[in-house]
């Protein structure tokens, strides 16, 4: 981070520091957590739904903070104090101020899935021809974005951030602090419909990641979503598409899917990714979109994403002795649940193998919730899965309806092999796993970021030596 005053900070915040005489130092970092503050630090007293960071003010100034923003009294009258009425509202005014100086391009992607997986290839092709920046997780919110674009050095020319959202109109004020310069919607699928209630609410709001774009900014969205394209002609906005529909203005051609990986040609050059699935194929088309408007030529995008490697929990292969798990448990909704569906199918061609579905519930899904399940239940036994895992009360609703769909189409090898096993929660899950799970499984773990199933892949890694042999 380029240094800031804290004279400067209290100006763009409006306020100014409880002891002025330290205004004229300079802070070289941010950090809103006392166990990371490093020396030089400006700490941003955050009150969460399990710390409150004012508890910390006195951990972080002994770290080394050289000033603190806060919004309650805080005792540490010698210290440079800052205060504000809502700390989260100055981490953003701060990081949109940060932003309007820097020098940086950005690049915000927003979507109901992939957004990560995007950012990923796109920062991998990108890093080939200039210094780019990343936030070093899934930073989305309120919080993660303004730490995103602080995090970038004076040197660095183009950062690259998520905007995500679970209610009507934080995307407009994320991008509002953003100020993209290019602008990406991945997909729109149902998801988080608890705080949006229907498509075309979640359409819109993905939408207005375009009202902070710089005046010759670029939006970006995909072409295979038809409701998606025409909001945004509504809109009257100017974009340009990705997909594998025809007419789109970055189209993949010739694809095939391999169980890991996919093949497909942009302008006549063949791109090996080696990630599976077809929404990872669309990530990848949405990052070259992306790549493009900083003149990388189609032949340096390919060679870089050959070489990428898995993302963690985001369809990501593991061998485990002799399973196979594709760990896929970063989070959940009902597309996602279907592409990862039809990569679990995938790796297993020949049908000699059995397939296992440790399925976590799909949270945020209001007054829908039981309907998707439902759905997800129907796709599950069609899909050749010969054993379910149900963790939580909602998959259990999956299970069921599963079960009931075997029955109905008792004719079928898919109907006759369903197995069925239902726990509340995922520790229960986990301590049973080495009752059910055998030799040569393939294993799909995917859920919400509520049931934690990552726990599930680590006890997956724990079990008998004798069974990965």
């Amino acid at each position: 981070m380029k240094e800031f005053s804290i004279a400067d900070l209290a100006g763009i915040i409006k306020t100014r520091p409880a002891v002025s005489q330290y205004a004229i130092r300079d802070f070289t970092g941010v950090s809103i957590d006392s166990r990371t503050t490093k020396s030089g630090d400006c700490f941003f007293a955050i009150a969460g739904e399990n710390f409150d960071g004012h508890d910390y003010v006195a951990d972080a100034f002994a770290k080394g903070a050289v000033c603190a923003v806060v919004s309650k009294g805080i005792k540490c009258t010698d210290k440079p104090i800052l205060k504000v009425a809502d700390t989260i509202k100055a981490l953003g005014d701060l990081a949109g101020e940060y932003r309007r100086r820097a020098a940086y391009k950005v690049i915000a992607i927003t979507g109901s899935a992939g957004k990560t997986t995007t950012r990923q290839i796109a920062y991998q092709a990108l890093s080939q021809r200039f210094r780019v920046y990343q936030s070093p997780k899934s930073f989305n919110n309120k919080i993660g974005l303004p730490l995103t674009l602080l995090g970038a050095d004076p040197e660095h020319q183009i950062v690259i951030a998520e905007l995500g959202s679970n209610h009507p109109g934080e995307i407009a004020h994320l991008t509002g602090i953003a100020a993209p310069d290019i602008a990406v919607v991945t997909n729109v699928h149902p998801a988080h419909l608890e705080g949006f209630a229907n498509l075309q609410t979640i359409i819109q709001e993905k939408l207005s990641i375009s009202e902070g774009l710089t005046p010759d900014g670029v939006l970006i969205i995909n072409a295979d979503f038809d409701r998606l394209v025409n909001a945004c002609r509504a809109k009257g906005a100017k974009f340009i598409t990705f997909g594998k529909s025809d007419g789109s203005d970055y189209q993949a051609r010739n694809i095939s899917y391999e169980a890991s990986a996919s093949r497909f040609t942009i302008d006549d050059t063949e791109v090996y990714l080696p990630l599976a699935g077809s929404g990872n194929l669309e990530n990848a088309l949405a990052a070259w979109a992306v790549c493009s408007q900083f003149g990388l030529a189609i032949g340096d995008f390919a060679k870089a994403v050959k070489t990428l490697s898995p993302i963690s929990m985001r369809a990501e292969l593991l061998q485990i002795g002799t399973l196979t798990v594709l760990n896929d448990c970063y989070n959940a909704n009902p597309a996602s649940m279907r592409n990862a569906l039809n990569i679990l199918a995938g790796l297993d061609p020949t049908r000699n193998r059995r397939l296992v579905f440790i399925c976590g519930d799909m949270a945020e899904l209001g007054q829908q919730t039981e309907y998707l399940h439902n759905e997800l239940g129907n796709s599950i036994a069609k899909a050749n899965v010969g054993l379910l895992v149900a963790v939580g009360k909602f998959a259990k609703i999956a299970a069921e309806a599963a079960k009931t769909t075997a029955e109905y189409n008792s004719d079928s090898r898919e109907a006759q092999s369903l197995q069925i096993k239902c726990f509340e929660d995922t520790i229960s899950a986990c301590n049973n796993l080495h009752e059910f799970i055998k030799d040569y499984d393939i294993i799909l773990v995917k859920g919400s970021r509520t049931a934690k199933l990552e726990m599930a892949v680590e006890k997956l890694k724990e079990l008998p030596i004798e069974m990965k042999n």
